[in-house]
């Protein structure tokens, strides 16, 4: 007999569960709440850890998708637009180290490659400079838009840098309000299987027994489904991404005034990176490290050196960080999303991108019946597999890019049996061909396209041999592309308001919706 597949029951609560229910019941709206329904079961006790403040531009199609208005995200979770990050002292460790990775891709990237012509001919401009006008606007403290751009719209592409204790109750409030997703408070006592191996239900203590046909594992780091009740073990990589703890500390602004980053700024330190995030009210600050490099005493210390006064007496708050991944992220009935699939290191923001990511499989393959949902699991964890495995090569590729020996974390980093073969197969690629969309990055599994790899290796200095003939070809067109960055990026910083100020205004008036 054919088993349906009806009720969705997602266990844990925080930005990993509220938003994975929120992409189901959007795109389930129409069969709810009659043969399908989507029930969020959230222990009242649990704390969420709410350190993730950084996202991706997918959060703004997400948004959109699950029916958010975008002035009222900003207002409830403290948002504010980011536009990439700036990476300081990580290729040398001088004062004057630094680059951008932007969320705009290279003028003209469809149609043409630039890395050749700025190789040929950069005469000192940055690559990101050369080819994108976003790395001007961070310098400049601009938004990437005008209070008149509607909702979800950008002049330059954006994300989000968020208060994560916020986002989640937001999230609560629009699921049970607006989606039909049905709440429980209750702690999990056990989860019972079927005799087939399948999850059937879950026991609580408050709300009695919950049986469910899809579950969703969002129990943080315990994982307390896939992990402890169907036993899929945990791979570790912290032999290739080394740092393991992050010290984090809230900062206040001197004033009502001070200006607020666009962009998330990483300063590497002597065994890690501290990351400094602008929210409307406060600043995130942490820093990363790996234990094995460095003590916590010392690596506090470097924490509110970096600081300087705004940092004196402030509390900081110690996470213990375990980088890698379950072997298998679906399994039977159930499915782990946020934390319980894996974590690794904020380096690139993408433990939320993450989420989205899953959420949108789950819900747009979800299975009719239970007699197809193997065949679901199997492609849900190939793609996945992928994608967990090409963040690791992009963040790992932040440290084999440094020249920095001045302490054994970036020797160590540089070591060939801490880097992943693709990664090293293809850094000897781009000694001879620089990456570019066509080449190895075609996959729609792709988190980082080939536009990250360029600004991060040529931000640090990276070199790709240039053949006159290949620069030659195409010089014509390069020369125009590159004037239309350069009018582009002028237009941009004359035109666009200062952070703070289109903040204030989307606070008092809202953006004009969509």
């Amino acid at each position: 007999m054919v088993r349906p597949v009806r009720k969705i029951v997602v266990v844990g609560g925080g930005t990993a569960g509220w938003l994975t229910a929120a992409v189901i019941a959007a795109k389930h709206r129409s069969r709810m709440p009659g043969s399908f329904a989507v029930t969020l079961v959230e222990s009242p006790n649990t704390p969420i850890i709410g350190v993730g403040e950084g996202t991706w531009p997918t959060l703004r199609s997400t948004l959109k998708k699950i029916g958010v208005s975008e002035t009222d995200f900003f207002r409830e979770c403290d948002a504010a637009f980011k536009q990439g990050a700036c990476f300081a002292r990580w290729t040398t460790g001088a004062g004057d180290d630094a680059y951008y990775h932007p969320l705009m891709l290279p003028q003209g990237f469809a149609d043409l490659n630039l890395v050749p012509h700025w190789l040929a001919r950069h005469e000192g401009q940055s690559f990101c400079d050369a080819v994108c006008p976003q790395g001007r606007i961070c310098d400049d403290g601009l938004a990437p838009k005008t209070i008149t751009t509607p909702e979800y719209q950008g002049l330059a592409n954006y994300a989000y840098h968020l208060d994560a204790g916020k986002f989640a109750p937001f999230l609560q409030k629009h699921c049970t309000e607006k989606l039909g997703v049905r709440h429980v408070l209750a702690d999990v006592r056990e989860v019972k299987l079927a005799e087939d191996g399948d999850i059937a239900a879950i026991a609580t203590e408050q709300a009695g027994e919950i049986e469910g046909d899809l579950f969703v594992d969002c129990t943080g780091f315990r994982s307390l489904l896939l992990g402890e009740a169907l036993g899929v073990p945990f791979r570790d990589c912290s032999d290739v991404l080394f740092c393991d703890t992050a010290l984090a500390i809230q900062v206040p602004y001197e004033s009502e005034s001070s200006p607020i980053a666009s962009h998330t700024i990483s300063t590497a330190q002597s065994a890690g990176w501290i990351w400094d995030i602008g929210l409307p009210t406060r600043r995130g600050v942490g820093h990363v490290f790996s234990s094995r490099h460095i003590s916590d005493d010392e690596a506090e210390r470097e924490l509110r050196s970096y600081l300087g006064d705004a940092g004196a007496n402030l509390p900081v708050r110690k996470i213990r960080i375990r980088s890698g991944h379950r072997e298998t992220f679906w399994k039977r009935n159930c499915v782990a999303v946020g934390l319980a699939a894996g974590f690794l290191e904020p380096l690139e923001a993408s433990a939320i991108v993450l989420i989205e990511l899953s959420a949108k499989l789950i819900a747009e393959q979800m299975p009719v019946c239970r007699e197809v949902m193997d065949v679901i699991a199997s492609r849900f964890n190939a793609t996945t597999h992928y994608r967990w495995g090409r963040i690791i090569d992009f963040l790992k590729l932040h440290y084999v890019l440094t020249k920095r020996t001045d302490s054994a974390f970036w020797r160590d980093n540089l070591l060939p049996e801490t880097i992943p073969e693709r990664l090293q197969e293809l850094l000897t690629l781009w000694k001879y061909q620089s990456p570019w969309f066509h080449d190895e990055f075609d996959r729609v599994e792709e988190v980082f396209p080939a536009a990250s790899y360029q600004y991060v290796l040529y931000g640090m200095g990276f070199r790709t041999e240039v053949e006159a003939e290949a620069v030659a070809a195409d010089a014509r067109m390069a020369e125009r592309v590159l004037r239309e960055n350069a009018v582009q990026t002028e237009r941009l910083r004359a035109g666009l308001p200062r952070h703070r100020d289109l903040i204030r205004k989307i606070h008092e008036h809202g953006l004009q919706p969509v």
